[in-house]
């Protein structure tokens, strides 16, 4: 007879369960907290929209994201889904070409705006898609009218 209650008591805590949800659940990762966690003076660059999956950061500029001798490196290149621009006061030029000759399309991220949460709906200025083509970049004057396609 007196198992018949450790039963029930099983049961009832058992089914608890059910109705008390997991605290355990990571928070979801977005580009405005990235944004306030980032190193004032730095680019940022993530594989994934929202900002997820760190590929690289730079204070300085690299013509090759797939040579591995700047601060990005190796596979790098063509990965980048979203960008972010905690500069002091520099837009950053992205290219889907490589070298110092700046060639190929480009798109910008201003300083005002701060990050671009998904690559998907941009182009460069050549009418390519940004989106997992972004090969190098630099940083370049807000005066220097360089910057004609802007990342949103």
């Amino acid at each position: 007879m007196r198992k018949i209650p450790a039963v029930l008591a099983a049961l009832a805590f058992a089914g608890l369960g059910a109705f008390v949800p997991a605290t355990t659940a990571q928070a979801a990762v977005s580009c405005s907290d990235n944004y306030t966690n980032a190193r004032s003076g730095y680019m940022y660059a993530y594989k994934h929209a929202y900002c997820e999956s760190h590929i690289g950061n730079s204070d300085s500029w690299d013509s090759d994201w797939g040579n591995s001798s700047g601060p990005f490196q190796g596979g790098d290149t063509n990965e980048a889904s979203s960008i972010l621009n905690k500069g002091s006061s520099y837009e950053v030029q992205f290219f889907n070409g490589t070298g110092q000759d700046w060639a190929g399309g480009h798109i910008c991220l201003s300083r005002d705006e701060s990050y671009a949460s998904n690559l998907e709906d941009d182009e460069f200025h050549n009418g390519v898609d940004a989106n997992d083509e972004i090969s190098s970049h630099r940083w370049v004057n807000p005066n220097s009218n360089n910057c004609d396609q802007w990342a949103t």
